[in-house]
């Protein structure tokens, strides 16, 4: 690797996702390029200066950046220490191509919810077993690119969203273990993936990952009592392996699997 790069790249198991790329670049610049793609970009460190659509750009700090599909860009450091970017590259279909014309006429968004939803999918992203947090982290990232880029509609009813949210909890609560994807709970449940993550969180006062994974770590902490290794709990809760158990039930309950276990037999 040429120094002043550090580069990681994954495809990770979520819906809609092309391709994850976390970079730092000290020198290298992009010659013009396109791609298929609707990309995604946040700069943690430094700055880009950019060229789109033959007009000249800058990423702020506090900004998110949206490139379309299918329109040449560029990218150099705009300062002498570089930049440091995280990019998730989002299939086509996740926004429409009606879209493209405004995200060509204003890339470079400065929203602050949108800024922490958009680290927050990274976060997920970079953890095996954690699919359902970032498809439905990537819905709302959908729904307010969609407002920015156009106004907003407002889809259902509170009736609606109450029966939806009900459904939805008890195809989480039958399907524990081996878990849903939120494309498929959509379509099981009859509403738009968005619409189910806001209403599951307005009426239960917690977002489906969240209570899946709850739900989970309740089960887990009696098979520990049990007196089960937390690698075998782990695959018997839905856990994609036992360091996956582990940093859910650290954040839960305060300490890993194994101490818990070991203070609630002492």
């Amino acid at each position: 690797m040429t120094a002043g790069q550090e580069i990681s790249a994954w495809r990770p198991r979520v819906a809609g996702v092309v391709e994850v790329f976390h970079a730092r670049f000290t020198e290298h610049s992009y010659p013009m390029h396109v791609h298929d793609s609707w990309t995604l970009l946040i700069v943690d460190d430094g700055a880009v200066r950019y060229d789109l659509d033959r007009h000249a750009h800058g990423t702020p700090g506090d900004a998110v950046t949206l490139l379309p599909p299918d329109v040449p860009h560029n990218g150099s450091p705009a300062t002498a220490q570089g930049f440091r970017k995280r990019v998730v590259y989002l299939e086509r279909t996740q926004l429409d191509d009606s879209l493209i014309a405004p995200a060509v006429d204003g890339p470079d968004l400065v929203d602050a919810v949108l800024r922490r939803r958009v680290g927050q999918l990274h976060t997920a992203l970079a953890h095996r077993g954690d699919e359902l947090e970032a498809e439905s982290r990537l819905a709302l990232i959908a729904e307010r690119l969609r407002g920015h880029l156009r106004p907003r509609h407002v889809s259902g009813s509170a009736g609606r969203g109450r029966s939806v949210a009900r459904h939805l909890r008890e195809l989480l609560d039958a399907r524990l273990v081996d878990g849903v994807t939120l494309e498929e709970a959509a379509g099981l449940v009859h509403a738009h993936p968005t619409h189910l993550v806001r209403a599951f969180t307005a009426e239960f006062g917690i977002a489906p990952h969240q209570y899946l994974t709850a739900r989970r770590i309740d089960r887990a902490r009696g098979l520990l009592l049990d007196g089960q290794a937390p690698g075998d709990v782990a695959r018997a809760t839905g856990f994609y392996d036992q360091s996956h158990l582990t940093r859910h039930f650290k954040r839960v309950v305060g300490t890993a699997p194994g101490r818990y276990a070991r203070h609630a037999r002492a």
